[in-house]
């Protein structure tokens, strides 16, 4: 959006300065602003959420240009957040929206600050020299800036950085800049005369070169660094700092580097849950000594582990994650020792017997009988399906559970699930008379026999 309406703001006002009759006695500099294009754009982009907030931001800029203030400034930048946050407030927890207003208000203050450092006492003469210098290395610049202040954003919510992402733009914003923007601007102008085919098909070699910068740059060693998950305090304090250092024009503004030192430091201390519970019980992973995951689930649970990886910071691929090498198993369940407690993973109810006397943690993939009330937790598929997955921080002899319900809250849309969330199935002891010899024989081997719905009662092997 922005490059798009800048492309159509420059070209409009070249060609009225290149016309001295106009340029010496109109507001040249208005009428491009007003001409730029930006609600066309919006309309043939389909307008989805991110570009609405580009134009809102870009027409801000104009409207500035249009009453005679300096379009870029922060005052501008805040304004466009404000007007964004009263029509879409949620955007304030969006990814998006957080680290593209960190890049522009990190981009705007740092070239503030180099335009008045500039107009004070100029880096190199003009000429030539001075203008490739000066596009190459507002690259690199405006690169590092926005890395620098996306960096936090990136790491708290995708939980990786881009070790490469000077050398792609170095590539990349110049074939933009030179090929695929002038060839859309030129598509945009020939398209009501129907001689767009040729400016689209330059455009496209453009963008297939970006795209193909973009994949080398990706796989080269080293391109994409996995990162560990870091605590909310963490990461509020990188911003505390960052906003401080943005905003403030006097030399106090380093200030904000104690909070983001402080950031920095704490960034490593969060800590990662020991026993991992989802996909309906399903998948379980389990924290080895070695400090990575092992996990035991099915081939459906594969994106859902993939995720856990990522937050973990674990670069290894899920199908390898879920060997479960941590885990001793036989048919009717597993079992692994979590900081030295055991966990056991039931399959079947003939797994009771043993596990509801000997688990610390008890994961069932079924629901819960009556009857089975061990000394430790229970989870099982009515537990996940009403508070969602769990994570277990096993502390000595305390184990302490953190499910998705406890990190929603308690909201109009999203109502707390209360404890006693349903009543468990229960043994039918009272029809063991009823069921014969056969009936007798597996209550004596330690059977459950669980009702179905029609009243039915349903046996299972002998407990291990």
């Amino acid at each position: 959006m922005v490059i798009m309406a800048g492309a159509v703001f420059f070209a409009i006002r070249l060609a009225l300065a290149a016309v001295p009759a106009i340029a010496l006695r109109y507001p040249i500099k208005k009428w491009a602003a007003a001409m730029a294009g930006a609600l066309a754009y919006l309309m043939i982009s389909g307008a989805s959420i991110a570009t609405v907030r580009s134009y809102i931001m870009i027409s801000i800029m104009f409207l500035a240009v249009l009453l005679d203030r300096p379009a870029v400034a922060l005052r501008n930048v805040a304004l466009a957040a404000l007007a964004i946050l009263i029509v879409w407030p949620e955007s304030l927890f969006d990814p998006g929206f957080q680290m593209s207003f960190a890049a522009v208000v990190a981009l705007v203050s740092a070239y503030g600050w180099l335009r008045r450092r500039e107009e004070r006492r100029p880096l190199m003469p003009s000429g030539a020299l001075r203008h490739g210098l000066a596009f190459f290395g507002g690259i690199v610049a405006s690169t590092l800036i926005a890395s620098l202040a996306v960096a936090p954003f990136g790491v708290y919510h995708f939980h990786n950085t881009q070790q490469f992402a000077i050398l792609a733009n170095l590539i990349a914003i110049p074939i933009c800049n030179v090929v695929v923007m002038p060839a859309g601007l030129a598509a945009l102008v020939l398209m009501p005369l129907g001689l767009e085919a040729w400016p689209l098909t330059v455009m496209g070699w453009g963008i297939e070169a970006m795209a193909n910068c973009a994949s080398w740059v990706a796989g080269l060693p080293g391109a994409v660094g996995r990162v560990p998950a870091i605590p909310t305090y963490a990461f509020v304090l990188m911003v505390t700092g960052g906003l401080w250092c943005a905003l403030w024009t006097r030399r106090w503004r380093l200030l904000g580097l104690v909070p983001i030192a402080a950031g920095l430091i704490l960034a490593p201390t969060g800590r990662r849950p020991d026993v991992l519970v989802g996909r309906g019980a399903a998948l379980v992973a389990v924290r080895t000594d070695a400090g990575g995951l092992s996990a035991l689930g099915a081939r459906a649970s594969t994106f859902e582990l993939a995720r856990w990886l990522e937050h973990d910071g674990d670069g290894r691929p899920p199908a390898e994650v879920a060997r479960a090498d941590a885990f001793r198993c036989d048919s009717r369940g597993c079992s692994t020792r979590v900081k030295g407690r055991m966990l056991a993973v039931a399959n079947a109810p003939a797994a009771l017997r043993d596990d509801c006397t000997r688990a610390a943690i008890l994961v069932l993939r079924f629901p819960a009988p009556k009857g089975c009330s061990p000394a430790g937790l229970v989870v099982d598929p009515v537990a996940i399906a009403t508070r969602g997955a769990h994570a277990l921080y096993v502390d000595g002899e305390q184990v302490r559970v953190v499910t998705v319900a406890d990190g929603r809250g308690d909201r109009p849309w999203a109502r707390r699930p209360r404890e006693d969330h349903a009543p468990p199935l229960e043994l039918a002891d009272d029809d063991w008379p009823a069921r014969g010899q056969r009936a007798r024989r597996a209550r004596d081997c330690g059977t459950s026999h669980l009702k179905t719905k029609d009243g039915a009662a349903q046996g299972a092997a002998p407990s291990r």
